[in-house]
């Protein structure tokens, strides 16, 4: 059986992979250090002396001036990325939100390392990620990667850190590296960030001036610049009163596509306050609204467009003259106005299905048409029909300067929630709504990796519950301190992640009720809308470090290698960290059942099957054979006895052949 890895994607053996498709006369072979430090193993690296040799024309070495943007540090930023952690997400159901059928997660830890984490299984899987990080002025708290130590092995210096080390340090306008600190932060999360968009996903990024320029250069760098959408500016307050000669009372969101060419956006329904008339076909057809006289604005003269019309027994010319219509006839058309917008057939049709209005003056009549907001008039070959549409309209650059996307209404949310305002600076759950609508639909998978107070996944949820979406969300929050004179911490909640899945609770149980409101008797209690959440933790491996390194065991360890897993984890623990080691969706279904007294997982309906119990015999492999997973997952030392090792094999490959078989 093959062992399984169990830590991140090793992102540079990926990068040597593509070379290796496109440059294979680039690979070559040699003995690189293990990582522990002791002794060499024949790998495969990138012979750069080749590769610059097929760039000879276009490569661009040494000194010579060229566009660049860089910083101090960015190589390490750049390196971090490719920086294997040995990291598990553990599940913690007490703290979770309907374990067992939720598909939504909130993660608690480092999102550096949690991005890594979630590659493999979620590569290309997300359609959108939306993110409010630090905006940098000066008083906010930021991550401080250690570029010489392993993630894991963080210690803890000034300003807060989370359990595992993770440190924050609040970068000041005073400090040196001021700019650098942020664009080392934010440099490899982007990064990773881009391969976990699917090819039609799109990125948002709230910011404000202080770092916009920087936000928008790097995003040019790590998504090409034709990737860049659109800036959107956001109202934060349009009333106060300010000590500054012009008040700050915008920011900005950042619009990024994976690819251009493949985006879908998907437009908003047209709320033009025109649509105010109604008439008999209003179930149907929706408001409708006049438009202009049907001689109004012609393009250009046609003389087919030039006929006369008789409508309750009157007729009427375009330009309201018979006069010049002869003259017209006569061969004098100077004017373009002088012909009507339909021609003689729409014009017929639209009469008979009541898109026309004839409206009476003194002394003369004029002919109007209707625009409905659910349908039109297509014509299909020779004939017209009336066309069923979800009307909509673009998407203005100025979409978010209504007050209603202001933080004043996030603080409406959340004291609508919690009976106050504990948690500053969120966004408006008004403002995700809409971009969440206008990026995804139905299944789509939703990722904020500095999810604060989760507006995210309250948006998600309430947009589900209006459109009837099954969209998912992950959260990703470092468990940051609250302040201890904070309304939040007077409040009981120590950090950000503890008002983060209490907002969720809250929010999903609000929203059922206010469908129950809308729906009454219609109400089902045993709704589709998902508003829970799996809670998982960042720690550090479920696997003792000999598991990583079996070179360095010693004799005197023997005696503490009965297990190669820790103490303190459970088998749900290690059912996760395999989960994500297989590139399955953490949100997957999971069923338990036991087979002659042991523990056994069911992972998506048979695709993945694990028993971590020791002692199991044979009658238990053979009924988890006969179920025809397509993996199985074990410990290594869980086998009863050296009988049920030797015919274990044998038992796959009678009842089960193509079952992946791995062990821990």
């Amino acid at each position: 059986m093959e062992k399984m890895k169990m830590h991140s994607m090793n992102k540079i053996d990926e990068n040597v992979k593509k070379i290796a498709t496109l440059f294979p006369e680039c690979i070559t072979e040699t003995l690189m250090p293990n990582s522990d430090g002791g002794g060499y193993k024949l790998t495969k690296v990138v012979d750069f002396d080749i590769l610059r040799q097929i760039f000879s024309k276009t490569a661009i070495e040494g000194n010579k001036e060229r566009y660049q943007f860089t910083w101090p540090d960015k190589r390490k930023a750049r390196a971090i990325v490719n920086q294997e952690v040995n990291s598990a997400l553990r599940p913690c159901r007490e703290e979770s939100v309907n374990f067992d059928t939720t598909e939504n997660l909130y993660i608690e830890g480092d999102n550096l390392e949690v991005l890594k984490l979630l590659q493999e299984t979620y590569l290309g899987k997300i359609k959108m990620i939306y993110i409010d990080p630090p905006y940098n002025t000066g008083h906010d708290f930021v991550y401080e990667d250690d570029f010489s130590q392993k993630a894991t092995e963080y210690s803890s210096n000034s300003g807060q850190y989370d359990d595992q080390g993770n440190r924050l340090v609040e970068n000041t306008e005073s400090n040196g590296r001021f700019h650098t600190n942020w664009l080392n932060m934010m440099y490899p999360r982007l990064l990773l960030a881009k391969d976990l968009l699917s090819e039609d996903g799109v990125l948002f990024i709230s910011i404000d001036d202080h770092e916009l320029n920087n936000a928008l250069s790097l995003c040019s760098e790590i998504f090409e610049n034709q990737n860049i959408i659109v800036t959107l500016p956001r109202v934060t307050k349009k009333a106060g009163k300010t000590t500054d000669c012009i008040a700050q009372n915008h920011d900005y969101v950042i619009v990024i596509s994976k690819q251009y060419n493949k985006l879908k956006i998907y437009l908003p329904s047209h709320t033009d306050d025109g649509f105010k008339y109604a008439d008999e076909f209003e179930a149907n057809r929706g408001k409708y609204k006049l438009n202009q006289t049907l001689d109004y604005d012609s393009l250009q003269y046609s003389e087919s467009l030039d006929y006369p019309i008789i409508i309750n027994g009157e007729t009427l010319y375009p330009g309201g003259s018979y006069k010049r219509y002869l003259e017209r006839k006569a061969g004098n058309h100077a004017r373009a106005d002088w012909a009507w917008r339909w021609s003689k057939e729409l014009f017929e049709f639209g009469l008979c299905n009541n898109f026309i209005v004839l409206k009476k003056y003194n002394g003369y009549s004029r002919i109007y048409t209707k625009t409905y907001q659910n349908c039109t008039i297509e014509k299909n070959g020779k004939e017209f029909k009336i066309i069923y549409i979800d009307r909509t309209r673009p998407i203005s650059s100025l979409e978010f300067v209504d007050n209603k996307y202001s933080n004043d209404n996030s603080k409406k949310n959340i004291t609508n929630l919690f009976g106050e305002n504990i948690f500053d600076y969120s966004k408006p759950v008004s403002l995700l709504k809409s971009l969440i609508s206008f990026s995804t639909r139905d299944k789509d998978i939703i990722l904020d990796f500095f999810s604060g107070s989760a507006t995210t996944a309250h948006a998600v949820m309430k947009l589900n519950a209006e459109d009837g979406g099954h969209r998912k969300f992950i959260m990703v929050q470092l468990p940051e301190k609250c302040d201890e004179k904070s309304e939040a911490y007077k409040a009981g909640y120590k950090n950000i992640c503890e008002i983060g899945k209490e907002r969720i609770r809250r929010a999903g149980k609000q929203i059922l009720e206010e469908m129950k409101n809308k729906n009454g008797d219609l109400f089902a209690e045993e709704t589709s809308l998902d508003i829970g959440f799996r809670d998982l933790k960042l720690d550090s491996s479920n696997m003792k470090d000999v598991y990583y390194t079996p070179d360095s065991l010693d004799k005197d360890m023997l005696d503490g290698l009965i297990s190669n897993i820790k103490e303190d984890r459970t088998p749900e623990d290690l059912l996760f960290q395999v989960m994500l080691d297989l590139g399955i969706l953490l949100s997957a279904k999971i069923t338990e059942e036991e087979i002659d007294g042991k523990k056994v997982f069911n992972v998506d309906d048979n695709y993945l099957i694990a028993c971590f119990d020791n002692d199991v015999d044979e009658n238990v492999i053979i009924e988890i054979a006969k179920k025809k997973p397509t993996y199985f997952v074990m410990r290594d030392s869980s086998l009863a006895n050296d009988s049920v090792s030797v015919n274990f094999d044998q038992f796959f490959a009678r009842y089960s052949p193509d079952t992946v078989r791995k062990v821990l």
